[in-house]
């Protein structure tokens, strides 16, 4: 009975070795050999550059506040961007830093919090354009996703922005249009999921163009 249960511990042992090679070492390798040859890209994170320096990654979204600028939709991490005020590190809203990480604040919606914040957005919205009624104003720009990293807004919400970015850009409501439409994600076989378009990549050409 004791050989044939130390024989059964051993044949145990070698197969957890080998799988510990197979799963944590060989599989791992060369998944990461075959994503940085046929996928390099993606692999390193989808990165956007401008003038050789990268500015983001194409599916994590920004914070973006200037009003010749394409906003995201509200996030409760404000895409882990802040600013250093001496000894603290403060959120754009002037709310502390939480580090790094992603997720949305969980409110219910008859949090007193949340309706306050819904509140202050689309009077954000409306002080940048005084023309845009509350009806009109998309739910994903006074909602936060699920990650608060989402990197697209839908096309309306988009579409809303248009007036208020051509003013603070200078560039026409067309020109503004087109880049939009061309970052324009449709769904996936044209009916599968929504469409989205992605911010950062519309600003880089907002940004482009601005620059001249």
């Amino acid at each position: 009975m004791g050989i044939r249960l130390g024989k059964i511990l051993k044949q145990g042992l070698r197969l957890t070795l080998v799988m510990m090679v197979i799963c944590g070492l060989v599989y791992p390798f060369c998944l990461n050999v075959f994503a940085g040859t046929f996928f390099k890209n993606q692999s390193e994170g989808s990165l956007i550059e401008i003038d050789g320096k990268k500015v983001g990654a194409l599916n994590v979204g920004q914070e973006f506040t200037e009003d010749y600028y394409l906003w995201s939709r509200p996030s409760s991490k404000h895409y882990n961007t802040y600013s250093e005020v001496g000894s603290k590190k403060i959120y754009s809203d002037g709310s502390e830093f939480q580090g790094v990480g992603s997720g949305s604040s969980n409110l219910a919606a008859t949090n007193p919090e949340l309706k306050k914040r819904i509140k202050s957005d689309i009077s954000k919205l409306q002080d940048k354009d005084t023309g845009l009624k509350v009806k009109d104003i998309p739910e994903d720009l006074v909602t936060e996703s699920g990650s608060g990293l989402d990197p697209e807004i839908s096309p309306q919400a988009a579409e809303i922005q248009i007036r208020r970015i051509s003013k603070a850009s200078g560039l026409s409501e067309a020109t503004i249009r087109e880049i939009i439409k061309e970052n324009t994600r449709e769904k996936f076989f044209g009916v599968f999921g929504e469409r989205g378009v992605n911010v950062l990549r519309c600003n880089v050409e907002i940004y482009k163009l601005m620059k001249g």
